[in-house]
Order: structure tokens, then sequence, then C-alpha cells
């Protein structure tokens, strides 16, 4: 089914609901330190019917029943940060601050693999939001990741999430090598900022 159409009729409402989740977010984290940016987005309409019509390799249907209603980052938020150890005090404002319905760390479970990281939330939108716009969705999205797993991520995105032709062993190999080397040096400065902190 082309969702296109049904979803495209809410993006002007998202885009208003977007914007004001990036004014709170940057009230609420003013004076925060070695925060890099934050910024929100609605979901394209290309992406969006590209998820809504995404198989469950497991059941070989279709993953989302009802997209529209079950697809949580139609409206996104992003909180990049400079080191590893600045994502939990982050963490623990969204916690305090924002109702949210899922918390989780997403890494890799095998130890000698590498890929994609970062802390992701499902929030609820804030209720002068939701009432101010009223909006067809209860929920956003929100990530927080250091300045290297959100280039590692943005580089990867359409080169190795979403290739457009089929990757070969080599490039597979390279993409490791990279996500590993991102890992390497989100680690090292961070250890070497705590130190300097340590020290001063």
């Amino acid at each position: 089914m082309d969702w296109s159409s049904a979803y495209q009729e809410r993006v002007p409402v998202l885009k208003k609901v977007a914007e004001e989740i990036q004014v709170l977010l940057e009230d609420l984290f003013r004076g925060m330190p070695r925060i890099d940016r934050i910024s929100t987005r609605v979901k394209a309409v290309h992406r969006f019917a590209e998820k809504a019509n995404r198989v469950d390799p497991l059941s070989r249907g279709l993953k989302y029943k009802y997209p529209l209603d079950e697809i949580q980052d139609q409206v996104g938020a992003r909180i990049v940060v400079f080191y590893r150890s600045d994502v939990e005090p982050v963490a623990e404002r969204i916690l305090a601050e924002i109702r949210q319905v899922e918390d989780r760390k997403i890494e890799q479970p095998d130890p000698e693999r590498f890929g994609y990281e970062a802390r992701h939330f499902v929030c609820f939108i804030p209720h002068d939001i939701y009432v101010n716009y009223e909006p067809p969705i209860d929920f956003f999205e929100l990530q927080v990741s250091t300045l290297f797993q959100h280039a590692w991520a943005e580089a990867n995105h359409d080169l190795g999430y979403k290739p457009q032709g089929e990757l070969t062993y080599d490039d597979r190999r390279q993409i490791a090598w990279a996500a590993a080397q991102a890992w390497g040096a989100d680690l090292i400065f961070d250890e070497l900022w705590n130190r300097r902190e340590d020290t001063s």
C-alpha cells in the first residue's frame, strides 16, 4: 500500500510539533556543558513509506499493520554531546523532565563487532504542545549520541544501513573497520577528557 498521501497530510502539523520540541529541548539543556547540537526533524515522506512497507524477516509479512499509528519516529529529536561520559547527565535530565515510554541503550551485543550506538528514548509529546497542535501521534523519538557516534551513523546511513546496491564482502569489512575506529576514537577522547578533569 502507498502510505505517502496519508502521511503527507499530517506533515505540516508534525513540523510545528518538531519546532516546539526543539525550543523545549534548547530551554531544558541551556547551560549544560559539552552539548554540540540539538535538532529535530519530521520523517521524510519517502522514508516513512519505505518503513511502512518494511517486511518482517521472521513472519515475512508487513512489519507494521497500522504504520500511521505504530511508527514512533515520525517526529525525531537528537542531542549530540562531545564525549561518552556526557551522555548520562543528558539522559538523567530527560528522565527527570520528559515522560517516556521507552529508554534503551543501543549497542552491538557481540564484543567482536562494531556498529551503530546511541541512547534512545521514545517520549510522550509534552502536554502543552499536544494541546496546542493536536497532532495525530502521541510520541516522538529522542536520540542522544556522541560526536563520533553521530558522525559514523550519518556516514553509514545510506551507505551501509540502506545501500542502493548490494555491498561486497570488502565493502562490509571496510564499514566494520570504520565503525571500530569511531568506537576507539570515542573511547580515547572520553578518557583523555576525564583525565584532564581529574587533574585540574
